[in-house]
């Protein structure tokens, strides 16, 4: 879904959609998807034992706030452990993953900015 105006994103009613391998990770990462002029809105459940490849945070900083579920972020080399209420950000240039190594799902809400020519 794509805006333009402000509105109210029910996630709820959103379907999950299934990325299979991820920038080349392991497993699923499954995604609600909402697409602003400037920002990708996103809700990420990441299933035990799946992760989001290791890539370059290109446009913009990539924000993660952690709903539920624990695991581990990768940034520039630097690992940092991953719960509820935490959040990481992975500055624009860097390079990073998110792996969950947890029982449960990673849940996390996630912004990415848009690149603009």
């Amino acid at each position: 879904m794509r805006i333009s105006t402000p509105m109210r994103i029910d996630f709820d009613t959103s379907d999950w959609i299934e990325i299979p391998h991820m920038n080349k990770g392991i497993g699923s990462v499954f995604a609600k998807i909402t697409v602003t002029e400037n920002t990708r809105i996103v809700l990420t459940r990441i299933p035990a034992g799946s992760s989001i490849g290791i890539h370059t945070q290109i446009s913009g900083d990539d924000v993660n706030y952690v709903i539920e579920g624990k695991g581990k972020a990768i940034c520039d080399g630097k690992e940092e452990i991953l719960s509820p209420g935490m959040c990481h950000v992975c500055p624009k240039g860097c390079e990073h993953s998110i792996i969950n190594d947890g029982e449960t799902d990673l849940v996390l809400f996630t912004t990415v900015p848009i690149p603009h020519q």
